[in-house]
């Protein structure tokens, strides 16, 4: 079985996926770090040099390369996956996986993004002021992907930790 996390960015993917891969002694891949290594680029130097519907065409290929991979993992995928090429519907037709929507509140995700905004290039360099109606926007655009997940974990007011013993407690219930 593959775990598929998903979420906005700042949401905790790639840090409770590899969580949960000491925990479920799963292997732990981050489609944006397997796109930069297929590509022999960063995603901000593929998003540079050939624009978004160049890293959104190679996102899709790589996404399904990937779930068509036979043993089991635990995938993070980019905040932005799941709302292009019917990536979503990719992800939900694999039978072997499980789409798990780490759901941050708008309060939630702004704070995160506001405390690690350095870190993250699409906001980096916005305003403080200005983060709350950037993450609002997106968020109000991007949930209806996010909610085709087939399992919904809120993350508001939980440890990394936290989430993923409740993520492992899930999936141990549907294995």
């Amino acid at each position: 079985m593959k775990i598929v996390l998903l979420g906005y960015m700042a949401s905790g993917k790639s840090s409770i996926g590899r969580r949960l891969s000491n925990l479920l002694s799963m292997n732990f891949l981050d489609l944006d770090d397997y796109i930069s290594e297929q590509e022999n680029m960063t995603i901000p130097a593929i998003f540079a040099q050939k624009g978004e519907v160049y890293f959104r065409t190679i996102e899709h290929k790589y996404l399904k390369e990937v779930l068509q991979k036979e043993e089991d993992f635990i995938l993070a995928l980019g905040g932005g996956t799941p709302c292009y090429a019917g990536n979503m519907d990719s992800v939900n037709k694999d039978k072997n996986s499980v789409s798990i929507y780490l759901k941050g509140s708008t309060p939630t995700m702004i704070d995160r993004l506001i405390r690690k905004k350095a870190k993250r290039p699409l906001v980096a360099s916005l305003d403080d002021d200005k983060i709350p109606e950037f993450v609002a926007k997106h968020l109000f655009e991007r949930r209806p992907f996010y909610e085709q997940a087939k399992q919904h974990i809120s993350i508001d007011g939980k440890t990394k930790k936290e989430v993923a013993v409740e993520i492992t407690a899930l999936f141990n219930q549907i294995r």
